[in-house]
């Protein structure tokens, strides 16, 4: 297993972590009223906010949607303090190719 699947497997692991925090926010949310009323103040616009507000679908099916990604967006993420798997990787990769002749030695 080379390091390309790894990544791969980080970033959707990634996509899943964001995909159910938006799950859960819309679960919290519960009333038609309030989801539409988030949205908009999340920059969702009205007609949509209203459209996804009023939906009977699953959480986990409208988490997956347009308006709830431009809304809870990765910006959106960030800003409540959520750390990207995608640029932990990166980091870490570069760290690790920075110092490869690093050994640990016990004294």
């Amino acid at each position: 297993m080379g390091s390309t699947s790894k990544y791969d497997d980080a970033i959707a692991l990634d996509g899943w972590i964001r995909r159910r925090l938006r799950m859960c926010y819309w679960k919290q949310w519960r009333r038609p009223r309030r989801r539409i009323r988030a949205l908009t103040n999340l920059g969702v616009n009205k007609r949509d906010a209203i459209r996804l507000g009023l939906s009977r679908k699953s959480y986990w099916r409208l988490s997956k949607t347009l308006a709830t990604n431009s809304g809870l967006s990765n910006a959106h993420s960030e800003e409540i303090g959520l750390i990207s798997l995608r640029t932990l990787w990166c980091g870490a990769r570069f760290i690790i190719r920075l110092r490869p002749d690093r050994h640990l030695m016990w004294t």
